[in-house]
């Protein structure tokens, strides 16, 4: 082997990089341009040089949307020339979200590089991420993004090794090393993207009760909607072949099997791979046709989920709530019990109640799901894990990494129907509609939905949040704190102190909460590539069990009503209605 020719190349800064916690997105058309891939990570690498960088291992991988494969060769050569000893990346680089944090957290790697993203769509026009998770497995502090944004505005020149050659992604096992002159060898090793993440799951879940639930005759009808996302390659052989035990014949053929989109497409076959209600339109009328009972859709890196059953749709808000009600009975993992539970702000108080019955301490944080991850790592400091975090947004997870993880969220699902069915009658099937209804019961119904305005333009946005603005100091300097004869409990923005790091975030939402416990919640958003997103969140709690089969939109309809008043969303927009309902 020879030593890494260390190559340095002037290069100049390039507007535009600034980096939140979901990493830096633009058109793939932008990270295309000369060096803007390679100022990026020579600015991460120089971020985390004081921190141990040099002779650090380092797992990378994508969701594998168009110029995924070309970034990894980059990253590779920029990598070794920056002392980074060894790479580790998925084969034919593909590693989803969650499966990154695993393999972090069970190997002990300095940390991972995640290109994604997340659940924008993809191709030779669409967009592509590059995100940094730490050692904990979780995303990158903004004390580190900002500092890769910093030195962004200043760059000169990045390191490669010219010498180190293209890697085949498509076999498993050490790559042939390039001897580095000082530091001993520059290794490179491709890894089954599965494995890792797949025995990290066993461990957490029942692999051989829900085995045998799925089985039974007659068996349960799936749908899994990888929506030609990362998830594909997972769910082929997680529940294809380890739970429902299909050949590889079987799987060859799709339509013979409960999987729907699941081939990894670098355009994600054009759909636009977000798991709700409107873009995961298939999966939706195949579990309202009643032909199915336990639907799941994921969304492009394999974070996010969307749960369905026989013609019902459970809202994530609602998802966390029973997730966490029936997780020590249900979850071998979690048999002594939870530690603490967690959502976003914008999420519904429903899983409030739940940890209130359990009697558990209960987190509501800022959109972020390094938020989570510090009330996640606390616990576990103390060696006593067990949280379940959520948010309304299908992100849903638990302290087994530090990301969200949609296919963790579909196996508590099947775990909590195999739990419940366990005593049932030969051919009965008490289903995700009965869970959830008697959940209501139990604990009342947060009435819930989010309204997106999609790509509106950045000064319209701006007066929307003017308006809520103004409003806000005139209803505080005036005292009368209602709308519409309707008491205000709360009238603020929304700001968190975190207790674990001292870190406060502000400005995270425009609050109008009123007596009786429902919200109306603004906020912009920061996840587009383009444009800005509005999104409103309007919720209600209904304790009376006789009221808990309204449709959500009417049971919501005064409060939207108040909410698209008090914004003058119209005027301001020109849109009469949002592009997505939730």
């Amino acid at each position: 082997a020879m030593p890494v020719l260390v190559e340095e190349r002037a290069t100049q800064p390039i507007q535009g990089q600034k980096t939140g916690t979901s990493g830096l997105r633009k058109k793939v058309t932008e990270f295309q341009k000369p060096n803007y891939l390679a100022n990026w990570v020579q600015c991460l690498f120089d971020t985390l040089q004081p921190s141990g960088l040099k002779g650090s291992e380092i797992v990378v991988g994508g969701d594998g949307r168009y110029f995924n494969d070309v970034a990894i060769q980059v990253i590779i050569k920029i990598a070794a020339a920056n002392g980074v000893k060894k790479i580790i990346v998925g084969q034919n680089g593909i590693i989803s979200t969650p499966a990154v944090s695993a393999i972090i957290r069970a190997r002990k790697l300095f940390g991972g590089i995640i290109l994604t993203a997340s659940h924008n769509p993809a191709g030779p026009t669409e967009d592509f991420g590059i995100k940094y998770n730490g050692s904990n497995g979780g995303p990158a502090l903004e004390s580190v993004t900002n500092q890769i944004y910093d030195k962004s505005l200043v760059i000169q020149r990045f390191l490669t090794a010219s010498n180190v050659p293209d890697v085949d992604l498509s076999v498993v096992g050490e790559v042939a090393g390039v001897k580095e002159a000082t530091d001993g060898e520059f290794e490179v090793e491709v890894i089954d993207s599965i494995d890792e993440y797949q025995r990290l799951l066993e461990a957490v879940f029942d692999f051989g009760l829900i085995r045998a639930f799925l089985q039974k005759n007659p068996p349960l009808r799936l749908a899994i909607d990888s929506m030609h996302g990362v998830t594909g390659v997972y769910a082929r052989r997680i529940f294809g072949k380890t739970l429902l035990g299909l050949s590889d014949e079987t799987l060859a053929d799709p339509a013979a099997t409960p999987l729907r989109h699941s081939a990894c497409l670098p355009d994600f076959g054009g759909l636009h791979p977000d798991p709700n209600l409107t873009y995961a339109a298939d999966l939706v009328a195949e579990m309202y046709s009643g032909s199915r009972d336990f639907g799941v859709a994921f969304d492009g890196d394999g974070d996010r989920n969307m749960i369905l059953g026989n013609s019902f749709f459970v809202t994530p808000s609602d998802s966390l709530a029973v997730i966490a009600s029936f997780a020590k009975e249900a979850i071998p993992v979690f048999q002594s019990g939870l530690r603490a539970v967690a959502r976003s702000m914008p999420t519904s108080g429903a899983v409030d109640r739940v940890a209130k019955a359990l009697d558990i301490p209960f987190f509501e944080v800022p959109t972020g799901w390094k938020f989570f991850g510090n009330i996640m790592d606390h616990y576990e400091g103390l060696q006593t894990p067990n949280v379940i975090c959520g948010e309304e947004s299908f992100g849903t997870g638990s302290d087994h990494i530090r990301e969200k993880d949609g296919i963790w969220a579909a196996l508590a699902w099947l775990s909590i129907l195999a739990f419940k069915n366990k005593d049932a009658a030969e051919g009965s099937l008490v289903t995700i509609e009965k869970i959830v209804t008697d959940h209501w019961k139990q604990y009342g119904r947060n009435y819930y939905s989010r309204h997106d305005y999609e790509n509106v333009e950045e000064a319209a946005a701006a007066n929307v949040m003017a308006e809520l603005h103004t409003l806000q100091s005139s209803l505080l300097s005036s005292g009368d704190l209602q709308l519409d004869g309707r008491k205000l409990a709360v009238v603020d923005e929304f700001q968190y102190n975190d207790q674990f790091d001292q870190s406060v975030t502000s400005k995270q939402g425009t609050r109008f909460i009123f007596e009786d416990g429902s919200r109306i919640i603004f906020r912009l958003s920061g996840t587009g590539s383009s444009g800005a997103t509005i999104r409103v969140y309007i919720e209600r709690f209904e304790p009376n069990p006789a009221n808990h089969n309204l449709e959500t939109q009417s049971a919501l309809a005064d409060l939207i009503q108040i909410a698209n008043r008090i914004s003058k969303i119209e005027q301001y927009t020109g849109r009469a209605h949002p592009n997505v309902i939730t």
